[in-house]
């Protein structure tokens, strides 16, 4: 799997993080608040897979862009990012050898953990 990191939804988490548009929950939340398979599709009907792609830091070129499995590594919920999220695909990125994803979260969680 060619998975690299989507800078397009890094600069989406971090503007969402700077206007405060964030969720600060554990990372137990995460399996609670992560859009169902259901929720990701109605998603995808009402605006379209370039919105989509804003929502998850990593891509996969191997696989094309108007499918979900060209994205991964979510972090949000569709309206704020999750903190819980962040801390899920951190871990998750690492223990997968996806170290620029882990980096990109890993920022991200120190900029939510700043305020």
């Amino acid at each position: 799997m060619a998975v690299k990191l989507n800078k397009k939804a890094y600069d989406f988490a971090k503007k969402l993080i700077s206007e405060g548009k964030v969720v600060r929950d554990e990372r137990d939340d995460w399996s609670e608040a992560a859009p169902s398979a259901s929720r990701e599709n109605t998603f995808i009907e009402n605006n379209g897979y370039a919105e989509y792609s804003n929502w998850h830091l990593g891509v996969d070129d191997d696989k094309p862009d108007d499918t979900k499995g060209h994205y991964s590594f979510p972090f949000g919920d569709f309206t704020k990012v999750r903190r819980g999220g962040v801390i899920s695909l951190e871990s998750r990125g690492a223990q997968n050898d996806h170290t620029d994803i882990a980096r990109a979260a890993k920022d991200l969680l120190n900029r939510i953990d700043a305020d």
